[in-house]
Parts: C-alpha cells; sequence; structure tokens
C-alpha cells in the first residue's frame, strides 16, 4: 500500500505542474514575452512541498488543509490572470476562417502522421511534435482560456480525490468533500464565463480586476477540509455554556456556512447585484444565478439559526434534566425540599413534608 501512495502523490502533483506550465506558455504566446516563463518558476514551491511530504509524511496528506492544492493555485492563478486581462487584444475569427485554419491544420498534421509512421525517425517525430503544437497555436484565445478554467477545475476535483488522504479526514467525508467541489466547480465556472464575457464589463478594468479577485478569494475554498470534518466534543464542553458547545458541536456546519456566506455565494450575489444595479447589465443567465445565490444565503442563515435553537433546546433539556437529579437525590438538607423526622433508620418509613414539593412521583420514577 505504501508505494501506491507515493505513486499517487508524485504523480497527483507531476499533473499540477504539467498543467501549470501549459498555462504558462500559453501567456508567451498570447504575449510574445519569453520572459514570461519566470511563472514557471512558481512551481518550485510546489517541488519542494513534494519533497517534504514524501520525508516527512511518507505521501499522505495533512490534517484540515492540503498544501499542494494551495501551491497548484498559487502557481496557476497567475497565468489565468493574464489570460483574461489580454481577452479585449485578440478575439476569434470567423467561424468560416477558423473551420477552413483547422481542417486545413488537420490535414497537414495527417500528412505528417503518415510519413512518420512510413520512416520511424526520430526527426519525424520531432516534426510531429512541431506540427501539433503549431496546430494548438492556431487555436483562438478565448477558446484556449476558457479551456484552461474548465481543466483547471477538473484538476483540483481529480487531483483532491488522488491525492493520499491523511488521518484527519475519512473516505466518506472525502466522498462528501468532492461532491461539493463538484458544485462549486460549475458555479465559478458560470461565474467567470457568465461575467467576463459582457462588454460593458470588458470596458471597465477596474471591474475585470475586482471580478477576478473574487474569483480568486473563492478558490481558497479548495484546499480546506473544515466543511466535513466533525470533531467529537468533550464532555466538559457542556458546562461551559451555549458559544462552547455550539462550536464543537455544529463544527462542520458552520465552517460549510461561512465557506458559503463569506467565500461564495455572498460575494458572488455582491458582485452581480452591482452589474445589474450599477453597470445595467441584465441578462436571463444573471438574473437567474443572483437569485440563486440570493436564496442560498438566507437558506444557509436560516439553518444558522435552526441549529442556534436546536443547542438551546438541548441546554434547557440538559438543565430540566439535572434539576430532577437534584431533586430527586434524596438529600433533603441540600435541597430544603422535605422537611421531617424518621422514627427510625429504615427505608420504608416516610418522611413528613413540612414544606410542599414540585417533585412529583413521575418526576423521580425510574426511567424504563
Amino acid at each position: 500500500m505504501e508505494p501506491l501512495v507515493l505513486l499517487n502523490a508524485l504523480a497527483t502533483r507531476l499533473l499540477f505542474v504539467l498543467h501549470s506550465l501549459v498555462g504558462v506558455w500559453r501567456v508567451t504566446e498570447v504575449k510574445k514575452e519569453p520572459w514570461f516563463w519566470l511563472l514557471a518558476l512558481l512551481n518550485l514551491l510546489l517541488v519542494l512541498e513534494t519533497a517534504l511530504t514524501l520525508k516527512f509524511k511518507r505521501g499522505r496528506g495533512y490534517k484540515w488543509f492540503s498544501p499542494a492544492i494551495f501551491l497548484y493555485l498559487i502557481s496557476i492563478v497567475p497565468s489565468l490572470w493574464l489570460l483574461e486581462m489580454h481577452h479585449e487584444t485578440q478575439y476569434c475569427s470567423s467561424q468560416s476562417e477558423a473551420v477552413t485554419q483547422n481542417v486545413s491544420s488537420r490535414e497537414d498534421f495527417n500528412q505528417t502522421l503518415l510519413s512518420s509512421e512510413q520512416i520511424k525517425g526520430a526527426d519525424d517525430l520531432i516534426e510531429t511534435a512541431k506540427v501539433f503544437v503549431n496546430n494548438l497555436s492556431t487555436v483562438c484565445e478565448k477558446v484556449w482560456t476558457l479551456g484552461l478554467h474548465q481543466t483547471f477545475l477538473l484538476m483540483l476535483i481529480i487531483g483532491r480525490w488522488l491525492l493520499p488522504i491523511g488521518g484527519g479526514i475519512t473516505r466518506d467525508q472525502l466522498s462528501q468533500l468532492l461532491l461539493m467541489f463538484v458544485g462549486t466547480a460549475a458555479d465559478l465556472l458560470e461565474f467567470t464565463s457568465e461575467t467576463l464575457e459582457e462588454q460593458n464589463v470588458r470596458s471597465s478594468p477596474a471591474l475585470v480586476y475586482s471580478i477576478l479577485a473574487i474569483w480568486t478569494w473563492s478558490m481558497l475554498q479548495f484546499p480546506l477540509d473544515l466543511a466535513v470534518q466533525h470533531v467529537e466534543c468533550p464532555s466538559s464542553v457542556l458546562a461551559r455554556g451555549f458559544p462552547s458547545l455550539f462550536f464543537c458541536q455544529y463544527s462542520a456546519d458552520l465552517w460549510n456556512i461561512g465557506i458559503s456566506v463569506f467565500i461564495q455565494d455572498g460575494p458572488f450575489l455582491v458582485v452581480r447585484l452591482i452589474l445589474m444595479t450599477y453597470f445595467k447589465v441584465i441578462n436571463q443567465m444573471l438574473v437567474f444565478f443572483a437569485v440563486k445565490n440570493f436564496l442560498v444565503v438566507v437558506l444557509q442563515l436560516y439553518r444558522l439559526v435552526v441549529l442556534a435553537l436546536a443547542v438551546r433546546a438541548s441546554l434547557r433539556n440538559q438543565s430540566d434534566s439535572d434539576k430532577r437529579q437534584d431533586e430527586c437525590s434524596g438529600q433533603p438538607a441540600e435541597s430544603g425540599l422535605f422537611l421531617g423526622t424518621w422514627e427510625n433508620d429504615s427505608k420504608e418509613d416516610s418522611a413528613i413534608p413540612l414544606q410542599a414539593s414540585p417533585v412529583t412521583s413521575d418526576d423521580c420514577s425510574p426511567t424504563p
């Protein structure tokens, strides 16, 4: 099992590095500046993390946090920022011209493949690779940027699945986390593609930067495993009162609510409302997702109130139970509810109460 863990740890991080390098290559192709290859140096952080994880954790993950996912975000997000900010200076050509170009490129690629199959030489393989790269370069920028966004989100989900889990999360919790990531990724992709495609948005660089900043902020939920991890509450927490019991008993639910309200749906709702009210960008999908974000925020706050009321009721029931136990404990001097004397020490003799007791026989009867 240990070799498989090491293989998964290395293979997943290698996929992260390769995808990041593809993003850097695309930036250099768009910007026409070779010094953008310096962005590839960000992958050194991931390489260092890989070495430390293999040495100290034997490839296993960490509790509550995934450094590999976080460093992958650091290596790929700058490339996506540069591609999105360059978006308005390079547009796709007409569909007919693109189809003609793709057909001709495909014919050249097929001819090169045939020649490489006939000769089977190293030079022909190099030429085939060059033609393949040239064909990739002919794809317009919008398609490339959208493809990088899509594969980026898929890599986050698949990579989190392949990464070896640590001691702080079970496989059942990992499956819940991956299902949450699938829904989150769909919303993130819709957020960028829906807002950044509007011409009114593109005409305002400050708005583009703000949308990208909110999108980057929402990515911080992927390295976290807090929304599915349940903490066992010790018995001493009950005596500390409402706040301690509330945060301990529903820690995973509170993290889920906080991530939704403050990292994803809440900021997305604010951005969409600003687009519709101030920038007058109104379309069917924008209104639909704004309503969706509003409903999610309201439902999460409603769930927060429900959880708080449940803890209040639990504390009230526990307090009533403790009072009944004290009243039925058989210590009249301490409770002050029974005052009387016994003629003998036997338990069969009953005491004459001088003060009425609020405790009934049903309250002190043993529960089945």
